[in-house]
């Protein structure tokens, strides 16, 4: 490798991991605040939660490694070009390959990361994920043993400890469920304990009445002396870990179980997930190209137009935009499948024509003529009002 394609490989990198780090922290802080209940409304530690966190990693990765990848390489090439180092390139008679060359080993070695991570260590993540939460949710003695606080136990219930008493027992127990169709029932208890059955826990309640309000209007009341509240069907639902598509290994892709109740349901959703899978590693190398494509020429700083990142980005967002339109339309329509593996295609296609015929991918000159212009007068305008604004003022002060 020549001491040129060193230095762009070198440039590149840099960008790619500081873009990278910075894009995941973001896209990852989204998503953990989403899930932030795990600790709000479980009562679960902050050690599981950030486990929890750590798992959303891998799943997030594959998405943000090409983004990463084309903010790199449109604004290396963008700076090198800013500081004349591509008309020195070209000047020096190195062909477009030199620059062409360290891009597209630094994308392959991208595309290689998302495949295997897509395929090898997302699903487990995936899998590792939903059983935490599974059995956060049915870790009940965590739940209600949070003295003063509302608790959602399930979809519709909800179960407030007023305090812990002696023995293990609680006190102050109110509970609401409106599980049932058509009926509002609200538990009050003075005491109270969790008891195990087998593999089942019950709630008793001691000395305590029942409201039971239906859609009519209707009210009636209950006194009793002792209540149990079954939870199996909670703990039951609970432990029950529903695996999604995405959730899957990609050897069960390729060979599902046919008691498998969402395959039976939902065949196409599990091919529409391989192709997605088989389909996504290759955006590094699509939106390598689009950037080379966008930036990699030697411009004269006296031609108007847009920055090459912007329009890199926004390229890269409307072929990502049409990746995930095939690939959500794939599981009900199949004939989509052949859009989610033509699109990074036939994008990769265009992007090496503009390549190899010196051509710069970016709007045509009237249309940059005429953003330009527009943001100009807008611009104007904008001062122009704050202008107007500042005398007024002004005067005012001075009356």
């Amino acid at each position: 490798m020549k001491v040129v394609e060193r230095y762009i490989m070198r440039r590149t990198l840099a960008v790619f991991l500081a873009a990278l780090i910075w894009t995941l922290a973001i896209v990852w802080t989204t998503q953990v605040l989403a899930r932030i209940d795990l600790v709000t409304d479980s009562g679960q530690s902050a050690l599981t939660f950030f486990e929890v966190a750590a798992l959303i990693i891998p799943t997030i990765i594959p998405i943000v490694v090409p983004f990463a990848l084309v903010v790199a390489v449109a604004q290396t090439l963008s700076v090198m070009n800013s500081d004349s180092e591509l008309a020195v390139i070209n000047a020096a008679g190195a062909s477009r390959w030199t620059i062409v060359r360290p891009v597209l080993l630094i994308a392959l070695a991208a595309s290689v990361f998302s495949f295997a991570v897509d395929n090898g260590v997302e699903p487990y993540a995936r899998q590792k994920n939903r059983q935490l939460i599974a059995s956060s949710r049915a870790d009940l003695l965590s739940l209600i043993i949070q003295e003063g606080t509302f608790r959602k136990i399930d979809d519709g219930l909800f179960l407030q400890i007023g305090e812990r008493l002696p023995d293990n027992r609680l006190g102050g127990i109110f509970v609401a469920d409106s599980r049932e169709e058509g009926a509002n029932l609200i538990y009050y208890a003075k005491s109270g304990s969790v008891v195990e059955k087998g593999d089942e826990k019950v709630l008793m309640m001691n000395d305590g009445v029942i409201h039971r309000k239906s859609l009519t209007g209707d009210l009636s009341v209950i006194r009793f002396t002792s209540y149990a509240f079954d939870l199996s069907a909670f703990m039951s639902a609970a432990n029950d870990i529903l695996l999604l598509p995405k959730d899957r290994t990609t050897q069960y892709l390729f060979n599902p179980d046919p008691n498998d109740k969402i395959f039976q349901r939902r065949p196409g959703a599990y091919k529409a997930e391989l192709d997605q899978r088989f389909s996504e590693w290759s955006y590094s190398l699509v939106f390598a190209l689009i950037a080379l494509a966008v930036a990699g020429d030697a411009r004269s700083h006296r031609e108007a137009r847009i920055h090459p990142l912007i329009t890199a980005i926004a390229i890269a967002l409307l072929v990502r935009w049409l990746g995930f339109f095939a690939g959500g339309k794939a599981d009900k329509i199949p004939q989509y499948a052949y859009m989610v593996y033509g699109v990074p295609i036939v994008a990769s296609a265009v992007a090496i024509w503009f390549i190899v015929t010196s051509r710069s991918m970016e709007l045509p000159d009237r249309w940059t003529d005429w953003m330009t212009n527009f943001a100009s007068r807008v611009s104007d305008g904008w001062t122009a009002l704050k202008l107007r604004l500042t005398r007024r003022y002004t005067s005012g002060q001075g009356a």
